[in-house]
């Protein structure tokens, strides 16, 4: 088993070999000249700024807690660095890459068409795709090769995916407050205030708003996925290790620790090789309608993995009931992607388009009622997926179905960082002047970006979801034995008293990262109208806006207020578990995840309805662009900014990191 351990981390390197030689062709192709350069210019140079400023700080933060944990174990307190520097590397990557594949995509869009801009696009995607998943394998199969042969040693690694954790709350929230702060100024000042168009170059704000769209959407997503992809590895590993020698669980899985233990890897191992033929295939599909080709990637890559896990689950000696599981958690990870499409490209966000010929209300009322009613559809399906994979393998089918919806991570990520991508082309599109048809075809890839966007996070949450879940069994697991009479009993006191300060923890983070979006948006707003009533001539197109000032506003924003939920999600178990106990820790996970899930469901969700229902109306619907409904659903769109993109996926870091945190201090509990 160790030696075909070896193969896994070699699984990784290759992928990063791969994603080099994409970021090497994107690289060849024309960057722009003149205006078009000198913009593309500034979104780089902006998200790297931001970047930057946010590693530095990320890097404080986690030697304080790498240091905490050097007390309790060393190699742990390795492990954990290992996994910072992996998510930070991925978010780096990731960022880096889409900043120089945007630019490329409105260059192609013009001069080859849209096929061409569409593939440049998603290639600028892919590389972020493949290094998450790449960077995954590598850490965590590296590791497992030196302490993953004993269940004595399997603790060490649960170090790499609490510093994977840490990386992504940061990144995930400070990347969403920037971003949204700048939409929300560059929209209310721009479109509502102004009449002038989206991305239009006399806006202070639109040069911020692209990098924010790097920023939240492509290095906060990555690191999303990317612990959500580790923490279902290392929370299944840590499941089977954990498993009863004497009991019945084991023989009915096989019997076959060493290979229960490796089986997570094996299978994310034959996801990237699925991943990489899904990017093929886009690629390859590239003349078709954008959305066709997507799926055809994603569809493709999932069929694939499908049909080789088959094979490799017996080979490895484990249960055939075990592949179900695989397939339980790949069959629920779609239909929460066709859930999430529904209502938010769907008739539901038609409706939310239709109520904005009555205004401003009709259009909030709606896209909340959305949000409420999008969640019954993920939350039927997780349910489904827990009470399958419980029925054929018990808590380690729960973990192997997570592994399962997420093991082909390398082309869903590749799809929903293509998003800003393509959003970013249009960007550079509109503010360089480019003509009527270059901006259709990036138009066209965007409205696709919106929707794949909203499809990936809706997969973030049902991934998180079932990953945190997989924790917690693995946390009880790890308690109980050091505790032989660990139980979590809802009559107990602990317990229910758990439950109700887990359930508050999502609600006070989407509390404080709405507020601050708001904070630094009326900060950008007023920047903006000042820019518009004290620089001569800027609407009229003769001025030149300070993009710099409205960069700088934004990024301090998003390093002062980033720090407070991030500490709620690691401290908060510490003292939970610590001052009341293990009942009632394991009571606060339970509440933080589902009253997580629902907020993260509902909040991404009615955001997304909220913003493709601006863009129906735009393309022309109740009136079109300046008309009273335009301007209702760009209101709407401004308060679900928010909503999807800084508060709602906010959630699925939150349960993942309480729930790592939890498991890291439990044998100290």
């Amino acid at each position: 088993m160790q030696i075909l351990a070896v193969i896994i981390p070699l699984l990784g390197i290759a992928g990063l070999i791969f994603a080099g030689s994409i970021f090497r062709r994107i690289l060849r192709q024309s960057g722009g000249e003149d205006e078009v350069a000198s913009i593309a210019d500034q979104i780089h140079k902006g998200a790297m700024v931001f970047m930057r400023r946010e590693l530095l700080l990320i890097a404080a933060f986690a030697v304080v807690v790498g240091g905490l944990l050097f007390w309790k174990d060393p190699y742990e307190s390795l492990a954990f660095f290992l996994g910072a520097i992996a998510s930070s590397f991925a978010g780096f990557v990731g960022m880096y890459t889409a900043t120089k594949a945007n630019v490329r995509t409105t260059v192609a869009a013009r001069n080859e068409g849209p096929a061409s801009a569409l593939k440049t696009a998603f290639s600028g995607g892919s590389i972020m795709g493949l290094t998450v998943a790449s960077m995954g394998l590598l850490g965590v199969g590296g590791l497992f090769v030196f302490f993953g042969g004993t269940e004595k040693d399997i603790h060490i690694i649960h170090g790499f995916a609490m510093g994977g954790s840490l990386v992504a709350i940061f990144f995930r929230v400070g990347g969403g407050i920037f971003t949204k702060a700048a939409d929300v100024g560059a929209d209310l000042v721009g479109k509502v205030e102004s009449g002038i168009p989206e991305d239009d170059p006399r806006n202070p704000g639109v040069i911020a708003d692209n990098v924010g769209d790097n920023v939240g959407d492509v290095a906060g997503m990555g690191s999303d996925l990317f612990e959500s992809y580790c923490n279902a590895m290392i929370a299944t590993m840590a499941i089977a290790a954990t498993i009863a020698v004497d009991g019945d669980a084991l023989a009915l899985l096989g019997g076959n620790r060493p290979a229960l233990m490796f089986l997570p890897l094996a299978l994310a191992g034959l996801g990237i090789l699925c991943s990489v033929a899904g990017i093929r295939l886009v690629e390859r599909s590239a003349n078709l309608d954008p959305a066709k080709a997507l799926r055809v990637g994603t569809m493709g890559a999932a069929a694939l993995f499908i049909i080789l896990a088959a094979a490799v689950v017996p080979l490895l000696g484990v249960s055939f009931a075990v592949w179900l599981c695989v397939l339980a958690g790949s069959a629920g990870g779609i239909l929460i992607g066709l859930s999430t499409e529904f209502y938010t490209g769907g008739g539901p966000m038609r409706g939310i388009a239709k109520s904005g010929v009555t205004g401003v209300a009709t259009v909030m009322i709606r896209g909340v009622a959305t949000g409420l009613q999008s969640v019954a559809i993920p939350l039927l399906v997780i349910g489904g997926v827990i009470l399958a994979a419980s029925f054929l393998g018990g808590l380690y089918g729960v973990g192997i179905a997570a592994v399962g919806m997420l093991a082909t991570i390398g082309v869903t990520m590749s799809i929903d960082a293509y998003g800003p991508v393509a959003d970013n082309a249009g960007g550079i599109a509109e503010m360089s002047g480019m003509g009527k048809e270059v901006r259709e075809i990036t138009d066209s890839l965007d409205e696709v970006g919106n929707t794949t966007a909203a499809i990936g996070k809706g997969f973030a949450i049902g991934a998180a979801s079932l990953a945190a879940l997989a924790i917690i069994a693995a946390f009880v697991n790890v308690v109980r034995v050091n505790n032989e009479g660990f139980v979590l009993l809802l009559s107990d006191p602990q317990v229910l008293t758990g439950i109700f300060l887990g359930g508050l923890c999502p609600f006070l983070v989407a509390s404080i990262t709405m507020n601050a979006v708001g904070n630094a948006a009326q900060e950008m707003i007023e920047e903006i109208r000042r820019q518009f009533r004290e620089i001569p001539g800027l609407l009229e197109g003769d001025g030149k806006p300070d993009s710099n000032r409205c960069i700088d506003i934004a990024t301090n924003a998003a390093i002062k207020r980033m720090f407070l939920p991030a500490a709620i999600a690691i401290f908060a178990p510490v003292l939970i578990g610590f001052l009341i106990g293990p009942e009632a820790l394991g009571g606060a996970l339970i509440g933080a995840l589902l009253a997580g899930v629902l907020l993260a469901l509902m909040m991404a969700n009615s955001g997304g309805a909220w913003d493709n229902a601006k863009k129906y109306v735009e393309q022309g619907n109740y009136g079109g662009k300046n008309s009273e409904a335009h301007k209702a659903c760009v209101v709407g769109d401004t308060v679900g900014d928010p909503f999807k993109d800084t508060s709602g996926p906010s959630m699925n870091i939150l349960i993942n990191v309480m729930a790592i945190v939890s498991l890291v201090i439990a044998p100290l509990l």
